[in-house]
């Protein structure tokens, strides 16, 4: 079986076009570095794009190749809804592939790349319809309960902490690491394996972009990374080969039995399907959650209506998520000579979907940074993609966030975020590192209980 790193097109310093650019280039915001983004989104760049430069030629630093940056929406999805022109396995869903020389290391990069995510028609759906069992709707009404449980379980830990305290470690990143684990079948002792792999695996990413803060932090991290790569794909293999030895009913056991044109997949797809799940399976929720919170403390007019009628978290969930855009951007690869409004795109060329970009496109979201929940098209956002790449699990991640925010403002109804906040350097996702809330509002204390006597 080909795997998708036999074939991927590596970068070769490219920095020129094929076809002369039709939009200037905008060079105040540095999209490909990492470092950027540790403000969150660059909302005025993007606004710039979309009425100046919508289809705009951008340049890839350090050896990579430049790049196409979408930002209107309808742009965007009409790339999103044309697979067979815009492939995601031509060049994977990563700004930059570097040559197969520098995979390091190389079971990581060959298991980013060999993913359900990098796959085009006609393997992607075959792959996909085989695990969808697990992401439909009767699927998820059986986690309901558990997930509801835990919500509860993690809004007390928050309290016995507070009223000051870091949202993020106590509460967002728990409760998807729960579900996911609950999906997969990992065992309870297993659990925190994956927390701890986790954690290694997105420090990566901020030492790529500032060696010397992470070592400051972490100083032995380059030899405990390595280690922790080696032991999480170690383990995956295990778990894999023991669910296809002893099958059960979990989404471990339904990745492990899948096959392409009746063939088992190879250990590297395995790879790339654990990584692809324990990594990208929690980013969504996470982010959501966090960035809901700090929303609602922007607008407390939307956080007043939800306390009044709680019917509305559906609507103000997916509100925030047009708002927050967890995922920041996927890239495709033009297979042909093809045009994006008016701008002609060369055969290979890299194509970037800036979903925070199109998801406050005026054209679509009239008065876009505001939030309202009440907008006749609340649902329309794309902050889980679209088309047949659209997130698997984005049932699971709406049954997580409706679940969290009923409970949280019924227990915390003045929970503020106190304006601290931490962003990590990450081009790929939104990645709301820390978040400091007063559970019981701006300068709240905890309730004093008062002790009533019997008559």
């Amino acid at each position: 079986m080909r795997l998708v790193s036999d074939d991927i097109l590596t970068d070769s310093n490219r920095q020129r076009p094929t076809f002369d650019a039709v939009y200037p280039e905008l060079k105040e915001f540095e999209l490909w570095n990492p470092a950027s983004w540790t403000q969150g989104h660059p909302h005025d760049f993007y606004k710039n794009m979309r009425e100046s430069a919508p289809v705009m030629w951008s340049e890839l630093r350090k050896g990579g190749d430049g790049f196409w940056s979408v930002s209107r929406y309808d742009d965007l999805k009409a790339v999103e809804l044309a697979p067979t022109v815009f492939s995601s396995e031509r060049g994977s869903i990563n700004l930059g592939v570097a040559p197969k020389d520098k995979w390091k290391p190389e079971k990581l990069v060959s298991a980013a790349l060999n993913a359900l995510i990098n796959l085009d028609a006609p393997r992607h759906m075959e792959m996909r319809i085989q695990q969808m069992d697990f992401f439909a709707p009767a699927y998820v009404a059986t986690l309901r309960d558990k997930v509801s449980a835990k919500v509860d379980s993690l809004l007390d830990d928050m309290e016995s902490k507070g009223p000051v305290v870091d949202m993020v470690p106590v509460f967002s990143e728990q409760l998807p690491l729960f579900t996911l684990c609950e999906m997969l079948g990992v065992d309870e002792e297993d659990r925190p394996k994956i927390a701890h792999w986790m954690h290694y695996l997105e420090l990566a990413s901020q030492y790529l972009t500032n060696p010397w803060q992470v070592i400051i932090k972490e100083p032995l991290f380059p030899f405990r990374f390595f280690k922790a790569v080696e032991d999480m794909f170690a383990y995956g293999e295990a778990i894999m080969a023991d669910r296809r030895a002893n099958p059960r009913e979990d989404l471990l056991t339904a990745i492990a039995k899948t096959k392409l044109s009746d063939e088992e997949l190879p250990q590297e797809f395995l790879d790339g399907s654990w990584l692809l799940i324990i990594f990208a399976g929690n980013d969504t929720s996470r982010n959501s959650l966090s960035g809901t919170i700090r929303l609602m403390t922007e607008f407390p007019d939307q956080r007043q209506m939800v306390l009044d009628d709680t019917s509305l978290i559906p609507r103000m969930s997916q509100e925030a998520l047009r708002m927050i855009s967890p995922v920041r951007h996927m890239r495709r690869t033009a297979v042909e000579d093809t045009e994006i409004n008016g701008q002609r795109i060369g055969k290979d060329e890299k194509v970037v979907l800036w979903y925070g970009a199109a998801n406050r496109d005026p054209s679509m979201f009239p008065d876009p940074d505001r939030f309202d929940m009440m907008r006749d098209n609340v649902d329309k956002h794309l902050a889980f993609g679209h088309g047949v790449h659209k997130c698997l699990g984005s049932r699971i991640a709406q049954m997580q966030l409706r679940l969290s925010y009923e409970r949280i403002f019924d227990r915390f109804p003045n929970i503020t975020w106190t304006g601290h906040q931490k962003v990590a350097p990450n081009a790929l996702v939104h990645a709301i590192s820390s978040l400091k809330v007063n559970l019981y509002g701006p300068d709240g204390k905890r309730p004093t209980q008062v002790q009533v006597r019997a008559a």
